[in-house]
């Protein structure tokens, strides 16, 4: 598996439980017709806190144990068929045709299906597009199966002396000598990274202790997904509204002529699509969930709290696509100022060549009505001639009195 089997401290009720509580791994060499397509996670909690990472069976937990098996589907150029044949291969059996169908859909979906509660935020774009987000889940009391699209960042689980947040840090020096201490080197771009996250690491998520709180944790990082996507817009639109500030003709022609601002409102777009599905869905998901017995209150609250957080998201966003129209309209105002300029130019131009050609028009008139009469003038001269040369040589040829025949 993904992660290495991690054994709590101060904890060994797991290695104890006898054969007849933990679930049989039946499935573990199933052969697949697509390896390596998807990656797969799965884990076993014990309900007291602690986690094991354990084989891709799709088998729920007994008592307090409750399972979670987890797709990650590639982001590519392929078909949305293409994605329900790779989840068919890793989730059937013991999952129907319908869950399937359930969990790689399109658009947004809350509801029962063969005795689970399934609901998607998959939104329609391409999958390889970093503002196409699909996440799914089947929920039953005892497993959790779930569906993603590329990576979700801290979504899994992993030991707490992994954490890079937990770590004392130090500054780079200008030579790259190492300090003396514990501490640890950041560099510039690691920060710079770190800064863009809203969250944090895997290391540092707790671990559930029921179903509820699973879900509530996979909800949780799809937001914080979503705020990250949120966060690096943001920073980009400041970077280019700075360049736009101290960049002249060249720099504005080429986002002209890249189409930069409207692919960002388009994925903007994209973005405002997924925040109204979860918007749609999320309050449901409470809704359906509080009619469980092993659904906790609190995570009731805590859903109502991250569908406040996925409003305020979608107030960002929408002045984030209002910034964005409105550099938008500064570069088509600026073009407009450009092709104005240019027409301005013309017009100066033609003012001074139009009496200029005026003027030589009358100069090739009058030209050409000289060339002409000079041309009538040696027709006339020509013809002069050769007339009188015909009335000399009859008279010369008259002076015998006769004409020879």
């Amino acid at each position: 598996m993904d992660l290495a089997q991690i054994q709590p401290a101060g904890n060994r009720e797991m290695e104890e439980m006898d054969s007849s509580t933990v679930p049989i791994l039946e499935n573990n060499f199933k052969k697949t017709h697509f390896p390596g397509m998807v990656r797969q996670k799965s884990y076993i909690f014990d309900g007291h806190g602690n986690y094991y990472s354990k084989e891709w069976d799709l088998i729920e937990g007994n008592g307090k144990q409750f399972c979670w098996y987890h797709v990650e589907l590639p982001k590519g150029k392929q078909k949305l068929s293409q994605s329900a044949q790779h989840l068919i291969d890793v989730l059937c059996p013991p999952l129907k045709l319908q869950d399937i169908l359930s969990l790689v859909s399109n658009g947004p979906f809350c509801g029962h299906v063969d005795g689970a509660l399934v609901f998607r935020v998959n939104s329609p774009g391409p999958p390889s597009s970093n503002f196409t987000f699909r996440l799914a889940a089947r929920v039953t009391e005892n497993s959790v199966i779930t569906v993603s699209l590329g990576r979700v960042p801290r979504l899994g689980f992993s030991p707490v002396g992994r954490s890079l947040l937990s770590e004392i840090p130090s500054v780079e020096t200008p030579r790259g000598e190492r300090q003396q201490g514990s501490s640890i080197v950041i560099r510039e771009h690691v920060l710079e990274f770190l800064l863009t996250m809203n969250h944090s690491e895997e290391a540092d998520n707790p671990v559930p202790k029921s179903v509820s709180n699973l879900v509530v944790h996979v909800i949780d990082t799809h937001v914080d997904h979503l705020q990250d996507v949120v966060t690096q817009l943001e920073m980009e639109l400041d970077s280019v509204e700075l360049e736009l500030d101290q960049g002249g003709f060249a720099l504005k022609k080429e986002m002209l002529d890249d189409r930069r601002f409207p692919k960002m409102h388009l994925n903007l777009q994209r973005l405002l699509q997924v925040i109204a599905h979860g918007e749609q869905v999320f309050p449901r998901v409470k809704e359906k969930g509080s009619s469980k017995h092993w659904f906790a209150s609190e995570d009731i609250n805590s859903l109502e709290e991250l569908i406040g957080r996925l409003r305020r998201l979608k107030e960002n966003v929408g002045f984030l696509a209002n910034r964005v129209t409105a550099i938008q309209a500064g570069l088509d105002s600026w073009q407009s100022e450009q092709i104005n300029r240019k027409l301005y130019y013309l017009s100066f131009l033609s003012i001074i060549f139009l009496p200029l050609s005026t003027i030589t028009g009358a100069l090739y008139s009058r030209l050409s009505a000289w060339r002409q009469r000079r041309s009538l003038l040696r027709n006339w001269s020509y013809n002069r001639r050769s007339f009188l040369r015909r009335s000399v040589g009859i008279q010369e040829s008259g002076s015998g009195g006769y004409l020879k025949i």
